[in-house]
Protein backbone atom coordinates (compact mmCIF):
# COMPACT_ATOMS: atom_id res chain seq x y z
CA UNK A 1 0.00 0.00 0.00
CA UNK A 2 0.84 3.58 -0.75
CA UNK A 3 1.89 4.94 2.65
CA UNK A 4 0.88 8.37 2.31
CA UNK A 5 -2.84 7.30 1.42
CA UNK A 6 -3.01 6.44 5.78
CA UNK A 7 -4.06 9.27 7.74
CA UNK A 8 -4.27 9.53 11.68
CA UNK A 9 -6.83 11.47 13.77
CA UNK A 10 -6.38 12.54 17.29
CA UNK A 11 -9.60 13.25 19.58
CA UNK A 12 -8.42 15.62 22.50
CA UNK A 13 -11.56 14.45 24.79
CA UNK A 14 -11.54 16.14 27.75
CA UNK A 15 -12.00 12.14 29.89
CA UNK A 16 -9.95 10.27 27.26
CA UNK A 17 -7.83 11.37 24.07
CA UNK A 18 -8.18 8.81 20.64
CA UNK A 19 -6.43 8.09 18.07
CA UNK A 20 -7.54 6.20 14.91
CA UNK A 21 -5.12 5.28 11.77
CA UNK A 22 -6.95 4.96 8.39
CA UNK A 23 -5.75 3.48 5.59
CA UNK A 24 -7.35 4.40 2.01
CA UNK A 25 -8.16 1.22 -0.30
CA UNK A 26 -10.16 1.16 -3.13
CA UNK A 27 -11.77 4.20 -2.77
CA UNK A 28 -12.39 4.15 0.77
CA UNK A 29 -10.63 4.48 3.97
CA UNK A 30 -10.41 1.30 6.71
CA UNK A 31 -9.24 1.88 10.14
CA UNK A 32 -6.23 -0.26 10.97
CA UNK A 33 -5.36 1.03 14.46
CA UNK A 34 -7.30 2.38 17.45
CA UNK A 35 -5.62 3.54 20.30
CA UNK A 36 -7.04 5.51 23.78
CA UNK A 37 -5.13 6.94 26.77
CA UNK A 38 -6.73 8.66 30.11
CA UNK A 39 -5.58 11.61 29.75
CA UNK A 40 -8.60 13.37 32.25
CA UNK A 41 -7.31 16.82 31.29
CA UNK A 42 -10.10 18.58 32.61
CA UNK A 43 -9.77 17.19 36.74
CA UNK A 44 -9.62 19.98 39.16
CA UNK A 45 -10.01 22.84 36.54
CA UNK A 46 -13.08 22.04 34.13
CA UNK A 47 -14.99 24.27 36.01
CA UNK A 48 -12.89 27.09 36.61
CA UNK A 49 -12.40 26.76 32.81
CA UNK A 50 -8.11 26.05 32.85
CA UNK A 51 -6.42 22.99 32.44
CA UNK A 52 -3.87 22.35 35.29
CA UNK A 53 -0.39 22.24 34.64
CA UNK A 54 -0.68 18.15 35.55
CA UNK A 55 -3.08 17.92 32.74
CA UNK A 56 -0.97 19.77 30.27
CA UNK A 57 1.65 16.98 31.21
CA UNK A 58 -0.47 13.74 30.74
CA UNK A 59 -1.75 15.49 27.45
CA UNK A 60 1.68 15.75 26.26
CA UNK A 61 3.31 12.14 27.38
CA UNK A 62 -0.14 10.43 25.93
CA UNK A 63 0.44 12.55 22.47
CA UNK A 64 4.45 11.44 22.29
CA UNK A 65 3.07 8.08 22.57
CA UNK A 66 0.48 8.50 19.76
CA UNK A 67 3.00 10.60 17.78
CA UNK A 68 5.51 7.06 18.13
CA UNK A 69 2.51 4.81 16.45
CA UNK A 70 2.01 7.34 13.62
CA UNK A 71 5.73 7.96 12.72
CA UNK A 72 6.28 4.08 12.83
CA UNK A 73 3.09 3.73 10.59
CA UNK A 74 4.86 6.05 8.50
CA UNK A 75 1.84 8.77 8.49
CA UNK A 76 2.48 12.11 6.71
CA UNK A 77 -0.60 13.83 7.88
CA UNK A 78 -2.77 14.14 11.34
CA UNK A 79 -5.72 15.68 11.87
CA UNK A 80 -6.00 16.93 15.75
CA UNK A 81 -8.99 17.85 17.13
CA UNK A 82 -9.54 19.44 21.08
CA UNK A 83 -13.44 19.50 22.22
CA UNK A 84 -15.08 20.92 25.30
CA UNK A 85 -11.62 21.47 27.75
CA UNK A 86 -9.61 23.07 25.13
CA UNK A 87 -12.53 24.87 23.96
CA UNK A 88 -13.29 26.69 27.50
CA UNK A 89 -9.99 26.77 28.99
CA UNK A 90 -8.58 30.26 29.39
CA UNK A 91 -4.98 28.82 28.71
CA UNK A 92 -5.92 26.77 25.78
CA UNK A 93 -3.46 28.47 23.76
CA UNK A 94 -0.86 27.98 25.58
CA UNK A 95 -1.39 24.45 26.14
CA UNK A 96 -1.54 24.30 22.20
CA UNK A 97 1.69 25.74 21.91
CA UNK A 98 3.14 23.45 24.23
CA UNK A 99 1.73 20.62 23.00
CA UNK A 100 2.84 21.62 19.07
CA UNK A 101 6.38 22.20 20.49
CA UNK A 102 6.44 18.77 22.27
CA UNK A 103 5.17 16.50 19.77
CA UNK A 104 4.30 19.09 16.39
CA UNK A 105 1.14 18.12 16.33
CA UNK A 106 -0.94 20.95 15.51
CA UNK A 107 -4.42 21.23 17.54
CA UNK A 108 -7.39 22.40 15.79
CA UNK A 109 -9.86 23.39 18.86
CA UNK A 110 -13.58 23.11 17.42
CA UNK A 111 -16.92 24.48 18.17
CA UNK A 112 -19.53 22.54 19.96
CA UNK A 113 -21.61 23.02 16.74
CA UNK A 114 -18.51 21.20 14.72
CA UNK A 115 -18.30 18.61 17.41
CA UNK A 116 -21.78 17.89 16.80
CA UNK A 117 -21.81 17.70 13.40
CA UNK A 118 -19.01 15.38 13.43
CA UNK A 119 -20.46 13.30 16.13
CA UNK A 120 -23.54 12.72 13.49
CA UNK A 121 -21.70 11.56 10.72
CA UNK A 122 -19.94 9.43 12.60
CA UNK A 123 -22.72 7.70 13.59
CA UNK A 124 -24.92 7.76 10.21
CA UNK A 125 -21.66 5.86 8.91
CA UNK A 126 -22.14 2.94 11.74
CA UNK A 127 -25.68 2.82 12.08
CA UNK A 128 -28.87 2.68 9.74
CA UNK A 129 -31.00 6.08 11.36
CA UNK A 130 -33.78 5.00 8.99
CA UNK A 131 -36.35 7.49 8.31
CA UNK A 132 -37.86 8.03 11.99
CA UNK A 133 -35.99 10.81 14.08
CA UNK A 134 -33.91 9.64 16.98
CA UNK A 135 -31.88 11.32 19.54
CA UNK A 136 -28.42 11.11 19.70
CA UNK A 137 -26.52 11.83 23.07
CA UNK A 138 -22.76 11.93 23.19
CA UNK A 139 -21.44 12.29 26.69
CA UNK A 140 -18.02 13.47 26.92
CA UNK A 141 -16.49 14.70 30.10
CA UNK A 142 -16.56 18.72 29.28
CA UNK A 143 -19.67 18.63 27.23
CA UNK A 144 -22.68 16.68 25.98
CA UNK A 145 -23.59 16.50 22.53
CA UNK A 146 -27.18 16.35 21.47
CA UNK A 147 -28.96 15.54 17.75
CA UNK A 148 -32.03 14.73 16.96
CA UNK A 149 -31.47 13.03 13.17
CA UNK A 150 -32.18 10.65 11.04
CA UNK A 151 -30.38 8.67 8.38
CA UNK A 152 -30.68 11.57 5.53
CA UNK A 153 -30.25 14.72 8.03
CA UNK A 154 -29.55 16.13 11.34
CA UNK A 155 -32.86 18.16 11.94
CA UNK A 156 -31.59 19.54 15.48
CA UNK A 157 -27.89 19.98 17.08
CA UNK A 158 -26.51 21.86 20.31
CA UNK A 159 -23.69 21.29 22.72
CA UNK A 160 -23.85 21.92 26.48
CA UNK A 161 -21.20 22.14 28.78
CA UNK A 162 -22.65 19.62 31.35
CA UNK A 163 -20.10 16.92 30.60
CA UNK A 164 -19.03 14.19 33.17
CA UNK A 165 -16.38 15.92 34.58
CA UNK A 166 -18.25 19.21 35.22
CA UNK A 167 -20.86 17.21 37.00
CA UNK A 168 -18.83 15.18 38.83
CA UNK A 169 -17.01 18.04 40.75
CA UNK A 170 -19.98 20.12 41.06
CA UNK A 171 -22.38 18.17 42.15
CA UNK A 172 -21.08 15.03 43.31
CA UNK A 173 -19.18 15.17 46.90
CA UNK A 174 -19.94 11.70 48.30
CA UNK A 175 -19.32 8.24 47.46
CA UNK A 176 -22.03 6.51 47.10
CA UNK A 177 -23.91 9.69 45.77
CA UNK A 178 -26.37 11.04 47.97
CA UNK A 179 -30.01 10.88 47.07
CA UNK A 180 -30.08 14.73 47.90
CA UNK A 181 -27.11 15.35 45.09
CA UNK A 182 -29.54 13.27 42.79
CA UNK A 183 -32.27 15.81 43.40
CA UNK A 184 -29.68 18.83 42.82
CA UNK A 185 -28.33 17.04 39.29
CA UNK A 186 -32.17 16.63 38.79
CA UNK A 187 -33.04 20.48 39.32
CA UNK A 188 -29.78 21.46 36.65
CA UNK A 189 -30.92 19.55 34.16
CA UNK A 190 -34.24 20.89 34.22
CA UNK A 191 -33.18 24.24 34.17
CA UNK A 192 -30.19 23.70 31.82
CA UNK A 193 -31.83 21.44 28.97
CA UNK A 194 -35.25 23.43 28.25
CA UNK A 195 -34.11 23.69 24.65
CA UNK A 196 -33.60 20.38 24.19
CA UNK A 197 -36.63 19.51 25.80
CA UNK A 198 -38.61 21.96 23.45
CA UNK A 199 -36.68 20.28 20.36
CA UNK A 200 -37.64 16.68 21.58
CA UNK A 201 -41.61 18.01 21.60
CA UNK A 202 -41.11 19.40 18.11
CA UNK A 203 -39.33 16.16 16.62
CA UNK A 204 -40.36 13.72 18.50
CA UNK A 205 -37.73 10.87 18.49
CA UNK A 206 -38.36 7.72 19.16
CA UNK A 207 -35.17 6.07 19.36
CA UNK A 208 -32.28 7.00 21.96
CA UNK A 209 -28.88 6.76 19.93
CA UNK A 210 -26.10 6.92 22.56
CA UNK A 211 -22.03 7.27 21.70
CA UNK A 212 -18.73 7.15 23.42
CA UNK A 213 -17.76 6.86 26.93
CA UNK A 214 -20.89 6.22 29.63
CA UNK A 215 -22.51 4.16 26.44
CA UNK A 216 -20.09 1.90 25.62
CA UNK A 217 -19.06 0.71 28.94
CA UNK A 218 -23.21 0.80 30.00
CA UNK A 219 -23.55 -1.23 26.76
CA UNK A 220 -19.84 -3.77 27.87
CA UNK A 221 -21.88 -4.24 31.49
CA UNK A 222 -24.61 -5.29 29.63
CA UNK A 223 -22.79 -8.06 27.55
CA UNK A 224 -20.65 -9.18 30.86
CA UNK A 225 -24.09 -9.60 32.64
CA UNK A 226 -26.15 -11.02 29.65
CA UNK A 227 -23.07 -13.38 28.87
CA UNK A 228 -22.88 -11.80 25.25
CA UNK A 229 -20.05 -11.61 23.52
CA UNK A 230 -19.12 -7.78 23.72
CA UNK A 231 -16.35 -6.18 21.02
CA UNK A 232 -15.66 -2.51 21.13
CA UNK A 233 -14.81 -1.74 17.48
CA UNK A 234 -18.27 -2.98 16.74
CA UNK A 235 -19.77 -0.31 14.98
CA UNK A 236 -23.14 -1.26 17.07
CA UNK A 237 -23.40 -2.45 20.77
CA UNK A 238 -25.95 -3.85 22.30
CA UNK A 239 -28.13 -2.25 25.11
CA UNK A 240 -32.05 -2.17 26.48
CA UNK A 241 -33.68 -0.07 28.64
CA UNK A 242 -34.27 -2.55 31.14
CA UNK A 243 -30.27 -2.95 31.46
CA UNK A 244 -29.41 0.13 32.11
CA UNK A 245 -32.27 0.86 34.75
CA UNK A 246 -30.90 -2.15 36.48
CA UNK A 247 -27.17 -0.94 36.06
CA UNK A 248 -28.21 2.34 36.64
CA UNK A 249 -29.56 1.10 40.43
CA UNK A 250 -26.45 -0.60 41.32
CA UNK A 251 -24.35 2.37 40.68
CA UNK A 252 -26.30 4.85 43.30
CA UNK A 253 -25.70 2.96 45.66
CA UNK A 254 -22.14 1.52 45.00
CA UNK A 255 -18.94 3.03 45.89
CA UNK A 256 -15.89 3.61 43.57
CA UNK A 257 -14.51 -0.16 44.57
CA UNK A 258 -17.64 -1.36 44.50
CA UNK A 259 -18.36 -0.32 41.09
CA UNK A 260 -14.99 -1.55 39.80
CA UNK A 261 -16.14 -4.74 40.51
CA UNK A 262 -19.24 -4.63 38.15
CA UNK A 263 -18.29 -7.57 35.11
CA UNK A 264 -18.01 -4.78 32.02
CA UNK A 265 -16.68 -2.19 34.43
CA UNK A 266 -13.51 0.37 32.94
CA UNK A 267 -11.34 1.90 35.18
CA UNK A 268 -10.97 5.01 33.17
CA UNK A 269 -14.96 5.51 33.41
CA UNK A 270 -15.50 4.21 37.25
CA UNK A 271 -15.43 8.29 38.76
CA UNK A 272 -17.84 9.98 36.07
CA UNK A 273 -20.43 7.05 35.59
CA UNK A 274 -22.85 8.01 38.35
CA UNK A 275 -23.53 11.39 37.08
CA UNK A 276 -24.13 10.56 33.56
CA UNK A 277 -26.18 7.71 34.04
CA UNK A 278 -28.08 10.58 36.14
CA UNK A 279 -28.64 12.34 32.99
CA UNK A 280 -29.37 9.63 30.99
CA UNK A 281 -31.98 8.76 33.62
CA UNK A 282 -33.42 12.02 33.85
CA UNK A 283 -33.50 12.16 29.64
CA UNK A 284 -35.29 8.82 29.61
CA UNK A 285 -37.96 9.65 32.59
CA UNK A 286 -38.81 12.99 30.55
CA UNK A 287 -39.21 11.55 26.73
CA UNK A 288 -41.20 8.21 25.87
CA UNK A 289 -38.22 6.32 23.50
CA UNK A 290 -39.21 2.87 22.22
CA UNK A 291 -35.70 1.91 22.57
CA UNK A 292 -31.73 2.29 23.20
CA UNK A 293 -28.75 1.54 20.45
CA UNK A 294 -25.32 2.48 21.11
CA UNK A 295 -23.47 3.54 18.26
CA UNK A 296 -19.49 2.44 18.34
CA UNK A 297 -18.47 5.55 16.16
CA UNK A 298 -18.63 9.23 16.95
CA UNK A 299 -16.53 12.23 16.10
CA UNK A 300 -12.90 10.61 15.15
CA UNK A 301 -15.05 8.67 12.61
CA UNK A 302 -17.34 11.48 11.59
CA UNK A 303 -13.92 13.45 10.70
CA UNK A 304 -12.92 9.79 8.52
CA UNK A 305 -16.37 10.19 6.91
CA UNK A 306 -15.92 13.85 6.11
CA UNK A 307 -12.73 13.78 4.57
CA UNK A 308 -13.76 10.74 2.56
CA UNK A 309 -16.67 12.59 1.19
CA UNK A 310 -14.03 15.11 0.31
CA UNK A 311 -12.06 12.57 -2.20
Amino acid sequence: MIMEKRLAIIDLGTNTFHLLIAEHVQGKYEVIHRERSAVKIGVGGINQDVIQEEGIERAITALRKFKETINQQGIITTYTFGTSALRKASNNQDVVSRIRQATSLQVNIISGDEEAEYIYKGIRSALDLGDHSSLIVDIGGGSVEFIIANKREALWKRSFEIGGQRLLEKFQKHDPITENEIRNLDTYFDSSLTELFQALQKFKPTTLVGSSGTFDTLSEIHCATQSISYRETDPETPLTRQSFYSTYQELIIKNRDQRLLIPGMVEMRVDMIVVTCCLIRFILENHSFEKIRVSGYSLKEGVLASLALKD
